[in-house]
């Protein structure tokens, strides 16, 4: 036992000094980003890792400058958007995902191997007849447009890794349920699903980070134009940083995209710490059989 726990000891000591430079190493971006967004624009090209002169004039830009009118709408699409999305898909995968796992019925196999081959898919493929068929039906440039191809990106996904949940499930739990007096659909929204809240949180987790981070629909299928609220549309964060625009044309707007960077990746940062917990024994939970 000794031997053991001096083994132990020296692999957690090991993978420490192992960490070290893997966590430095995938820092050092983010740092440059934050350190680019407090530069002004005179010293962006000196090539310095710290910023001699921090301000916070490019986080005024872009929340109540002239790049406001860009940034502000394009956040509120993002979080409306992603909400909707990933809701939508949970409740969704959850249904399918459930089907799949206690029914056995002709093409299941089938359905599954079709949910992975659009996972797989190339989104670029799917823009362009997306992009006419969009205009022509209406949905170019709204909430729906984006909303509805964002299932394609993340039921797949959300189907597979919930149908493994309510596998691991017992199938003794819902019908005593059922013996109680309750129905298949009670048993499922009372026994079913809070046993498998860890894999449906991490889940929803992983389905925002997905629509959060979109770049190709959201450029595609959107566009600028309209008052301050509906300002772009529906073009998400990602989008809008292509569009911003230097003080001059001589001007690159390095900073502000660097301080729009900073400021949409605190909410996936916030949602990690918080929920990590919960993320870490959901994507682990699946993966003993018992």
């Amino acid at each position: 036992m000794i031997v053991a726990a001096q083994i132990s000891t020296r692999a957690k000591t090991w993978l420490g000094f192992v960490s070290i430079p893997i966590i430095l190493y995938t820092l050092l971006p983010i740092g440059w980003i934050l350190s680019l967004s407090l530069k002004p624009d005179a010293d962006l090209p000196d090539g310095n890792y710290f910023p001699v002169n921090a301000d916070f004039h490019n986080y005024k830009l872009i929340l109540w400058g002239s790049a406001h009118t860009l940034f502000d709408p394009a956040l509120f699409n993002s979080v409306g958007i992603c909400l909707i999305a990933t809701f939508v898909g949970v409740a969704l995968a959850t249904t399918c995902a459930y089907a799949i796992a206690r029914l056995d019925f002709v093409g299941k196999k089938l359905i599954l191997t079709s949910a992975l081959a659009v996972a797989v898919f190339p989104v670029v493929s799917i823009v362009t007849p997306l992009f006419n068929l969009w205009r022509t039906v209406g949905l170019y440039n709204t909430w729906p447009g984006l909303i509805i191809p964002y299932l394609s990106l993340t039921l797949p996904l959300a189907i597979w890794t919930l149908s493994a949940f309510f596998r691991q499930i017992p199938w003794e739990m819902e019908q005593a349920a059922q013996v109680d007096g309750a129905t298949s659909w009670q048993a499922f929204r009372k026994v079913v699903v809070p046993l498998a809240a860890p894999g449906v949180f991490t889940t929803a987790i992983i389905t925002f980070f997905t629509v959060w981070n979109d770049f190709v629909y959201s450029s595609s299928l959107t566009s600028t134009g309209g008052d301050y609220i509906s300002a772009h549309g529906a073009q998400t964060v990602p989008a809008a940083l292509a569009n911003f625009t230097g003080s001059s044309q001589f001007v690159q707007p390095t900073g502000a995209i660097s301080a729009a960077a900073v400021i949409v990746t605190i909410p996936v940062v916030l949602l990690v710490l918080i929920f990590q917990k919960r993320i870490v024994s959901g994507l682990t939970a699946g993966a003993v059989k018992g």
